[in-house]
């Protein structure tokens, strides 16, 4: 029973689209937030978020930006792959990569919960502020996206590819 979610915000406000994480987040409803779900900016803070899932989240929701699959802005929902772990040499207390978040969750003794990622495909990733323009125009369906994924996670309802 899914009963705890975590939505978190990943990604580099300093790095383009890399700030689409913590610009969604920004935008998502105060409504959302509320005791069974919590809404926050984990920004490039990997290992807080390691840390605040040793609290015994049913399912995270992670808002990142992905790599491009050449069109910048398209926003895709899937299931994280929890199975495949790469091996990470030292941890980054500032990683915002998720694998590099789930190995920090490991060598803390925790296991990462049921996760979705509400990823967008960022189009450049070069120092500045600001998101271009396709991947702006993507945050409101990534807030609608994640509202519709919480209440199917609540429902208990399974996310398809998107």
């Amino acid at each position: 029973m899914i009963s705890r979610i975590l939505v978190a915000g990943l990604g580099n406000i300093f790095l383009g689209d890399d700030g689409f994480g913590p610009e969604v987040i920004r935008r998502v409803p105060a409504g959302l937030d509320r005791p069974q779900v919590r809404v926050r900016d984990y920004g490039i803070g990997g290992m807080h978020l390691a840390y605040d899932l040793l609290d015994g989240w049913d399912a995270l929701v992670l808002v990142d930006a992905i790599p491009s699959r050449g069109v910048p802005g398209t926003v895709h929902v899937f299931e994280a792959d929890l199975q495949t772990r790469r091996d990470i040499s030292g941890l980054d207390a500032h990683a915002m990569d998720p694998a590099a978040v789930f190995a920090g969750l490991g060598a803390l003794g925790g296991n990462p919960p049921y996760t979705v990622v509400v990823g967008c495909e960022a189009g450049c990733v070069d120092e500045g502020i600001g998101l271009s323009d396709a991947v702006a125009q993507a945050v409101p369906e990534a807030v609608r996206t994640i509202d519709a994924v919480v209440a199917g996670l609540l429902a208990r309802s399974p996310v398809a590819e998107g």
